[in-house]
């Protein structure tokens, strides 16, 4: 790679706080694209245009990912004083509709959690254990790497928080309801002690609890709660915490700290299932609403 695209990794890195799967993303892009065209802080319009016959077989995302990563870095360039012109406009600009999550209905996530806790009362450790993790994803909208890797110092002792650290290494403070708190302390009742670990969800002799494991764990319960696993996942139920958060009212940029989104569109696509409940808050909210209309 050239020096320019290596000092916009760098940069990446030091400024941004980009996390190692970002950064080896943008060097795949930036070096896949400089085998095309040459070193990008000198090529020209001409050439830049060219990207769109090398990405002609990509997916539209794809080619929006690769489209994105250049245009930071002509950005970059010019900033740097590498480049007089932005060629980013060369770019192909594919539309690609951002698939809509998969949400749980209240009435799923009744049964799971129904199963769950009957499953724990039996005291055995691995029973308690998943309904601790449940009650995380659900009850505080938790990425699955970020569950699995909770430290038990996170654990809160005298306020009601979670220390969650997240992609980019970021850290944030998250809630955590009177119900998980419960579940997770009755995980602690029974969780190993040997050998000593630094994780909340221990597995091996110094490990944490896979993510794959979690999604076999979460899975298999879905099935015998009478509910389809493919339906089920980690990231079902973080899009069910902020569904249906934002059914009860929740605003939106406070779901976007809850769920640790660095940028907010990426938080407006739960915006779809609450269409409905935007509509009544008009009606009965707004100062001309409850006015009679003149005839």
């Amino acid at each position: 790679m050239s020096a320019a695209t290596e000092a916009f990794l760098a940069m990446l890195a030091a400024e941004r706080g980009a996390a190692a799967n970002t950064l080896a993303a943008y060097r795949r892009d930036l070096a896949q694209a400089e085998e095309a065209v040459g070193d990008l802080a000198s090529a020209d319009r001409d050439a830049v245009a060219s990207l769109a016959g090398e990405w002609a077989d990509l997916a539209p995302a794809s080619v929006a990912r690769k489209a994105s990563s250049l245009r930071q870095f002509f950005g970059f360039a010019i900033d740097e004083g590498w480049r007089q012109d932005d060629p980013s406009g060369a770019l192909p600009a594919p539309r690609s509709r951002r698939p809509l999550p998969k949400v749980l209905g209240h009435e799923a996530i009744a049964a799971l959690f129904a199963r769950a806790e009957d499953e724990a009362a039996s005291g055995e450790p691995k029973a308690v254990r998943l309904l601790a993790l449940i009650e995380l994803l659900y009850g505080s909208g938790l990425r699955a790497s970020e569950l699995v890797s909770l430290p038990i110092s996170a654990v809160p002792r005298d306020a009601p928080f979670l220390t969650v650290t997240g992609k980019g290494g970021a850290t944030r403070m998250v809630p955590v309801g009177g119900r998980a708190l419960e579940a997770v302390g009755r995980w602690l009742a029974v969780r190993p002690q040997t050998p000593p670990s630094r994780y909340l969800f221990p597995s091996g002799k110094v490990g944490h609890l896979s993510r794959v494991r979690l999604f076999q764990l979460l899975k298999a319960l879905a099935g015998r709660a009478g509910l389809d696993p493919a339906a089920i996942s980690p990231h079902v139920l973080r899009h069910a915490f902020a569904t249906h958060l934002l059914e009860g009212g929740a605003d939106l940029r406070v779901l976007q700290t809850l769920l640790g989104h660095a940028d907010i569109s990426t938080t407006q696509i739960y915006t779809h299932v609450d269409s409905a409940r935007l509509v009544a808050l008009v009606n009965s909210r707004h100062p001309l609403a409850t006015r009679a209309t003149s005839d």
